[in-house]
C-alpha cells in the first residue's frame, strides 16, 4: 500500500482514501463476530479453547493494533476474516503448494497475515508464504495474535510500499515457463529479486484503495511477479460495481468516494491490457454483503496463467 499517514485531528490516509473523524471512534466490542470456521481456526492456530479466553486475546491485540493505525478494517474486525479460503482457487491455490516446487505464495496488504497463516494451516508449506504490508507492527503482531515468533512460524514477514519502484517495480511478464532455483526468502528487503518467481498472489480489499490509474499499475506490478507456468494465479476481493466509476461507500460510519471496476472491466483490464488477451483466464463474481449493516458490491476474481 502506499501513502499511510495517521494524523492527530483523527485523519487518517490508507491509500488514496482519507478517513476523517471529528473525533475517533472507540474500540466497539459488540462488533467482535466470528463465524464457526473462524472460530475454530484461531482457537486451533493461537492454542485457546474458549471463547471469551480467545475474544479477550484478540481484543488485547486489536487495541495495540488499533493505537498504530485506527484503520476501519481493525476497528471492525475485518481482519479476522477467512478470505482466501473463501475464493473458488483456494483449492488451486493449497495444490500449487503441495505439487510445484519452491511455489511461493504472496498474502498482500495483509494486515497481520491471517490469509497466510490459514493456507499454512490448510498445507501450502509456510516457509514458502509471504505476508507484505506496509505497516510492519501489523505484521509484528502477527505473531503476537498467533502466539508464534520466527522460529515456530518460518513464514516471510516483508513490509514494504507497492508504489515504492524500490520495493515493487513493473518488469516485463515473464514467458519462460521452465523452474527457476529458489530464493531463500528470509533475505528478502523487496519484491523485486522475486520477478517471474510467485505461483499463487492473493490481493483482499486492497485495489479499491487506489485511484483508476494506481489500480492499473499496481495490475502490471502484478503481473511481473507472476511465474509464467501455467497454473499461477493472481486473486483477490475489492468494492465493485455494475458499471465502472467512483461509488460512494459508508464506511465506519462516513462516506467515501472509491473508484471501482465492473466485472466486464475488471476482465478486460488483465486479459489484453496487462496480459496479452488469451493468455489468461480471468473469473469475476460480483456479491452483494451486508457488513455491520451496510450493504457493499464485493467483486470476487482471479487471473490464472494458461
Amino acid at each position: 500500500m502506499e501513502g499511510t499517514t495517521i494524523h492527530d485531528n483523527c485523519t487518517t490516509l490508507l491509500g488514496d482514501v482519507t478517513f476523517q473523524f471529528a473525533s475517533l471512534p472507540t474500540i466497539d466490542t459488540s462488533l467482535y463476530d466470528l463465524s464457526s470456521e473462524e472460530a475454530a481456526f484461531f482457537k486451533a492456530e493461537i492454542g485457546i479453547d474458549d471463547d471469551e479466553g480467545l475474544k479477550r486475546h484478540i481484543l488485547e491485540v486489536q487495541a495495540k493494533a488499533y493505537k498504530i493505525a485506527p484503520y476501519p478494517c481493525i476497528h471492525g474486525f475485518v481482519f479476522l476474516r477467512l478470505n482466501i479460503s473463501s475464493y473458488p482457487v483456494y483449492e488451486h491455490i493449497l495444490k500449487l503448494g503441495r505439487e510445484r516446487p519452491d511455489a511461493v505464495l504472496l498474502d498482500l496488504g495483509c494486515c497481520f497475515g491471517v490469509d497466510g497463516r490459514k493456507a499454512a494451516a490448510d498445507g501450502f508449506p509456510a516457509k514458502n508464504i509471504i505476508a507484505s504490508d506496509i505497516i510492519n507492527e501489523f505484521l509484528e503482531l502477527g505473531h503476537e495474535l498467533f502466539r508464534t515468533t520466527p522460529t515456530s512460524y518460518p513464514g516471510c514477514l516483508l513490509p514494504g510500499d507497492v508504489f515504492d519502484p524500490e520495493f515493487l517495480s513493473i518488469a516485463a511478464r515473464q514467458n519462460n515457463v521452465s523452474s527457476v532455483p529458489a530464493i531463500d526468502l528470509s533475505s528478502l528487503k523487496s519484491l523485486n529479486p522475486l520477478h517471474g518467481r510467485i505461483s499463487a498472489i492473493s490481493a483482499t480489499r486492497l485495489f479499491h484503495l487506489f485511484t483508476e490509474d494506481k489500480q492499473l499499475h499496481l495490475a502490471r506490478a502484478l503481473a511481473g511477479l507472476l511465474s509464467a507456468q501455467p497454473g499461477s494465479v493472481i486473486c483477490g476481493s475489492q468494492i465493485g460495481s455494475l458499471e465502472k466509476g467512483m461509488v460512494s461507500a459508508n464506511i465506519s460510519g462516513s462516506v467515501h468516494q472509491l473508484y471501482a471496476h465492473s466485472p466486464k472491466t475488471w476482465s478486460s483490464l488483465w486479459d489484453g491490457e496487462v496480459f496479452e488477451k488469451g493468455s489468461v483466464e480471468v473469473e469475476t463474481e460480483l456479491l452483494e454483503v451486508m457488513i455491520h449493516e451496510v450493504q457493499f458490491f464485493m467483486m470476487r476474481w482471479s487471473v490464472v496463467r494458461l
